[in-house]
């Protein structure tokens, strides 16, 4: 394949900036996000919208891998190599460097938008101490802005602390097999978005932007969609829970999977879940 011509409508034009890191942020977290943002970059560059949604093979977590993912993905194993500490993704699994420091990450989150052209997706990942996580890092990168926090340290972001659904602002992930579901939380909001990025709603979770974020029952998260926000929105005043009250655990099984619901307070997760969990199987 040769580079695409810079005038080529097939190209994503939109700049990938360097990341607004936080000066706290660990080495190996900060390497791995700036990592990700120079291979998106080139890889913009290099091939066009279909080229970068490609399926290119199966990932370890038994779904297809585009291209896009796969350029991006491999830049962080090299970052997290050269820092001698493990990689938990999507696309490769768990790679073992023998370090007690672990690196969750999606690589790319809201794969579909990026391949696409549509400005919103992001990295997200968490530096994990023994199975722990210790920070957190989300960078949408077609702005270069992060969101960074510390577990168990409060952080300047603030839920809005609502506590009911009904007129809630919510963030719910596209219907799928699950629309009946979908239609009743939507139908007691004020107002839907469905923006195709896990981690970003949940940094707007976080920051107060909206109420909450919900996968409304697809089961559709493994656990590296939800690892960064586990951080930080409780960080925030917020709760990270599963619809279906199974915990939220980091595992390098990647068969798992979860209903994620990111909320203000823990009063409108468990509304919310409450709704999920009632609706009939199918």
């Amino acid at each position: 394949m040769t580079d695409v011509e810079l005038t080529s409508p097939r190209r994503i034009a939109w700049p990938v900036p360097e990341p607004e890191l936080p000066e706290a942020t660990h080495s190996a977290l900060a390497d791995a996000v700036r990592a990700a943002a120079t291979a998106l970059r080139a890889g913009r560059h290099r091939f066009d919208r279909e080229e970068l949604g490609e399926q290119v093979r199966m990932g370890a977590d038994g779904t297809p891998t585009s291209r896009v993912d796969d350029l991006v993905e491999n830049a962080i194993a090299e970052a997290a190599a050269r820092h001698g500490v493990n990689l938990l993704s999507e696309e490769a699994g768990f790679l073992d460097h023998g370090s007690a420091l672990t690196l969750v990450v999606d690589p790319v989150d809201g794969t579909g938008n990026s391949a696409a052209g549509v400005p919103l997706s992001c990295f997200a990942g968490v530096l994990a101490l023994d199975g722990k996580p210790i920070e957190a890092l989300t960078c949408w990168f077609d702005t270069g802005r992060c969101w960074y926090a510390r577990a168990d340290e409060p952080t300047e972001y603030r839920t809005t602390g609502r506590t009911a659904l009904d007129g809630a602002q919510l963030c719910l992930q596209r219907p799928k097999q699950n629309q009946d579901t979908w239609s009743r939380l939507a139908a007691r909001a004020s107002r839907v978005r469905v923006l195709g990025t896990t981690a970003l709603e949940c940094a707007l979770v976080a920051e107060g932007s909206v109420d909450a974020y919900a996968d409304p029952g697809s089961d559709t998260h493994r656990i590296m969609d939800l690892a960064a926000a586990m951080v930080t929105v409780p960080a925030a005043g917020g709760v990270v829970i599963d619809a279906m009250g199974r915990p939220l655990e980091l595992d390098v099984d990647l068969t798992r999977r979860w209903s994620g619901i990111a909320a203000a307070t823990p009063a409108l997760a468990e509304e919310i879940a409450a709704v999920v969990f009632s609706a009939p199987a199918g």
